[in-house]
């Protein structure tokens, strides 16, 4: 398999069908399906970009084929830098769809409902990509849910289009699934806006909030109760095929155990108990393989809060109220705590300091 840092493209064989949890950083070469395309009419020079970007021109649109997400990323923004469209990303989303997704897409297209639809996504995602994670959050309130997209890996440069790029394609499977005519409560991106507010809006048919918490959706939630013209059997048949191709467990506990910890920061009461339940393994033996790769639940989850802290303090304008629930602390003064233990000095003095460092 590709190693981590590898920007090579790996093509499958009949002996090598599934990516392993040490292959992060790669996804699908459909990601960058109709990029050539849209760089040209855009008068640009898709070639030079994918070479820069070491991305082989042959791996581009080809579902067989997985590349380096750093490499996507690089070649992604740098053709909206280049071309100067600072809505590089959303425009290539419409000429993307549910299809880039291959199996994952034919299992949310056979389910029988909008929210069973997204939740196979949610579960099978990694086959098309383990550095993507897409969820639905049932927290906000009785009427609406929250439809959450991101980037896994932490080392991953700021990719502003690409998030785009995620939320444009959600768009066209949500208008997919429930209808053309579908519109989401908001839309929340968590980087400042790039084009103008009418732009957004006219583009995701609804509000748009800027360096919010997170990339995604405020979303209706008997949208989600809507039946499709389900497929029962081929649905199974083919959650089967992914079940027998996704990530396995068995490719070692930290790693898999950081990602449900990031992912399940936002839902709160994070705890060993509920992560060993997605596991499906006792507490007490999930604490024994941590311990045995030299760590602990404890020390993953504070791990992982401090690379949020980090990411939230640098690249958003998130009050420090809202960044300790973000984290699941139970109130601000943990996070004060916590700043002090991490970087030596208050939140709001590091976030000075960063913001200083980088203007």
């Amino acid at each position: 398999m590709t190693s981590l840092g590898s920007n090579a493209p790996h093509d499958l064989t009949s002996d090598d069908t599934f990516l392993t949890l040490n292959d992060m950083s790669l996804i699908r070469g459909t990601s960058l399906q109709g990029f050539p395309e849209l760089v040209t009419e855009l008068g640009g020079d898709p070639e030079a970009l994918l070479a820069a970007a070491h991305v082989p021109r042959d791996a581009v649109g080809n579902q067989d084929s997985f590349i380096s997400t750093r490499s996507v990323i690089t070649a992604v923004e740098s053709a909206a830098d280049l071309t100067r469209a600072p809505d590089f990303g959303r425009q290539l989303a419409l000429r993307q769809g549910l299809e880039i997704l291959g199996p994952v897409g034919v299992a949310v297209r056979t389910a029988p409902t909008v929210g069973s639809a997204l939740q196979a996504a949610e579960q099978y995602m990694s086959v098309y990509s383990p550095a993507l994670s897409t969820a639905i959050d049932l927290r906000p309130d009785e009427q609406h849910a929250r439809f959450v997209w991101r980037l896994l890996d932490d080392r991953i440069p700021s990719h502003r289009q690409v998030a785009e790029l995620g939320l444009g394609i959600a768009m066209q499977v949500f208008r997919l699934l429930v209808g053309p005519g579908f519109r989401p409560v908001a839309v929340h991106l968590p980087h400042e806006q790039l084009a103008s507010t009418r732009d957004y809006v006219r583009y995701f048919g609804c509000p748009a909030h800027f360096s919010s918490t997170y990339a995604g959706f405020v979303l209706r939630r008997s949208d989600l109760s809507r039946p499709l013209s389900s497929d029962s059997a081929v649905h199974e048949v083919v959650r089967g095929y992914l079940s027998s191709i996704a990530p396995p467990a068995g490719g070692g506990t930290v790693e898999p155990v950081r990602l449900l910890i990031r992912r399940m920061l936002l839902t709160g009461g994070l705890d060993i108990e509920l992560v060993a339940g997605h596991l499906a393994v006792h507490p007490r033996t999930l604490q024994r393989q941590l311990a045995r790769q030299g760590t602990s639940f404890a020390g993953l989850l504070d791990e992982v809060r401090r690379s949020e802290t980090e990411r939230y303090l640098v690249e958003t304008d998130v009050s420090l109220g809202q960044l300790a629930g973000i984290l699941g602390y139970s109130e601000q003064s943990v996070l004060s705590r916590s700043c002090q233990r991490w970087f030596g000095m208050s939140a709001s003095a590091y976030r000075r300091r960063r913001t200083s460092q980088l203007s």
